[in-house]
């Protein structure tokens, strides 16, 4: 089978960054679209004044989707770096296994990436974590890739 798209989900962490890389890598030996997604959710006003009074004129980097467009902007340095062609981004409003459910069928991708942070901790099995939420979830292939040592 060849990957036409490939989505990937990151938050901006180091971990998240390695699964761009991964699935960069992929999209670049199958010359696929790579789709870089972020989800986020709202800051509530009572969070949001205190920290946009902190940060003075940098007070848009807490407001809407402005973080996550930050976090696909880095993405997509390390996507290209390590080789992709065509990358497409996507921030959405949302929990992070929705957004990238959804989005993998809005892009048709055929795999959806994730890093594997969250499968083993004690959080993760007890509430859930998105490797594992998007693995029952998505309706195309799904990679996990081994972003931390899982212990």
């Amino acid at each position: 089978m060849r990957y036409q798209t490939i989505l990937v989900g990151t938050d901006g962490s180091s971990s998240s960054l390695r699964a761009v890389t991964a699935a960069a890598e992929l999209a670049a030996a199958t010359r696929a679209r790579l789709v870089v997604a972020c989800a986020y959710l709202p800051m509530r006003e009572s969070e949001r004044a205190p920290a946009a009074d902190r940060l003075g004129e940098l007070a848009y980097k807490v407001s809407g989707s402005t973080p996550a467009e930050d976090t696909l902007r880095a993405a997509r340095e390390s996507a290209v770096a390590a080789g992709a062609g065509e990358v497409v981004l996507a921030a959405e409003e949302g929990e992070a296994v929705d957004v990238l459910v959804r989005l993998a069928e809005e892009h048709r991708a055929e795999l959806l990436v994730v890093g594997n942070r969250g499968l083993n901790s004690l959080a993760g099995r007890l509430l859930g974590s998105v490797p594992s939420g998007v693995s029952h979830r998505a309706g195309c292939d799904v990679l996990i890739v081994r972003t931390t040592s899982g212990r």
